[in-house]
Formats: C-alpha cells, structure tokens, sequence
C-alpha cells in the first residue's frame, strides 16, 4: 500500500489566503490587503521568499499531490477513499494559494534598500532604531505586506507605526496611535541593508 506524508514545508497555508469552499472557480484572498491605488512594495528578500515558495509549490508539492490523487483515483470508490479526498482538497488549497502568490509577483514593484539615496530619512526598506519614553530601544525594518513579521521586527509599510516613520530623520520624535493608545517615539537610527 502506497502512504503519503502531507506534511511538507508549505503544510501550514494560512487559512487567510484560502476560503472554506469546495467552489475551485472562487478567487484566494480579498487584495483589500493592499490599499486600492497604491504599489505592491516588496524588498528583494521578501521576493526572493515569495518565489521561492511560489517555485516550491508549483515543481515540488503540486506534483506530489497530483500523484497520490491519480493513484487514489485508481484504486475504485473515491467517496470513501481518504487519500482522494484529502488529496482533492489539498490541490485546490494549492492551487489557491499558486494563484495568490502569481497574482502578488506580477504586482510586485521590488525596492533594493541599497538603491536608497536619501539615506537619512526613513523611507519603505528603511531599518529604524526607536526608543520609548522609557528608554527602551527597538528595531524595525519597514517591508512589503506580504513578508511583514512583527516577531522579526519586520513590520509593513501600511502599519500605523510605519507610517509615522515615513519621512522621519534621526532625532525625529513620531507619535501614532497603537493599540494600547498614543504612543511617542524617538528616532535613534535609520539606515538601509
């Protein structure tokens, strides 16, 4: 008997990216995601990281799951066959998610933080060092949407936080709402790597 270990790199699609719907015609993810008139700003890291997730799907686990799906085809009754079923669902989960990530990198507009001239204002790729009223220094880089990690200290351009460092210079003080309430902080660094 032939098994199947489903478990792979891609195994944890976020089920913001993929609807409860056995409907293969529906679409992924609302775009809302991005502001309607506005850029899908990536950094080269965060593209080379959606490529290759996009790359791994399409070459790796799409045709892994296209086999086990023809050999459970195979073997009869497919209401009641496990590795059909699950398989089936796997593929359209997949296969969303290669739509998603298609759609994503043909809207891409990659922003090298190296090309960055203006150095000294804090701009999209931009990595800040802040401090609070209570001394306390954090870092951030400012990212595209899609590869933002607050865990990290990548946050996305459209976070409100972000968008109180936009234009900000060094000695600069921000304020922004958060969600424990108005917050200040000061401008320590920018820099872009």
């Amino acid at each position: 008997m032939l098994t199947f270990n489903f478990v792979g790199d891609f195994h944890h699609v976020n089920k913001a990216f993929v609807k409860e719907s056995d409907d293969e015609d529906e679409d992924e993810a609302p775009e809302s995601s991005i502001p309607a008139g506005t850029k899908n700003y990536m950094t080269v890291r965060g593209h080379a990281q959606i490529r290759a997730e996009f790359e791994h799907l399409v070459k790796v686990e799409r045709p892994a799951i296209v086999q086990v799906v023809s050999w459970a085809a195979g073997n009869g009754d497919r209401s009641e066959n496990g590795d059909y079923i699950y398989g089936k669902k796997r593929l359209r989960e997949i296969d969303r998610r290669i739509r998603f990530l298609s759609k994503r990198l043909e809207s891409a507009v990659i922003v090298d933080p190296a090309d960055q001239r203006n150095c000294d204002q804090v701009f999209f790729a931009a990595t800040v060092t802040v401090c609070d009223a209570d001394g306390v220094e954090e870092t951030y880089q400012i990212v595209g949407i899609d590869e933002a990690n607050a865990q990290e200290g990548r946050i996305s351009w459209i976070s409100p936080l972000a968008r109180a460092l936009m234009k900000a210079r060094e000695g600069d003080t921000v304020r922004f709402d958060s969600p424990g309430g108005l917050r200040e902080l000061d401008v320590i660094e920018v820099r872009y790597e």
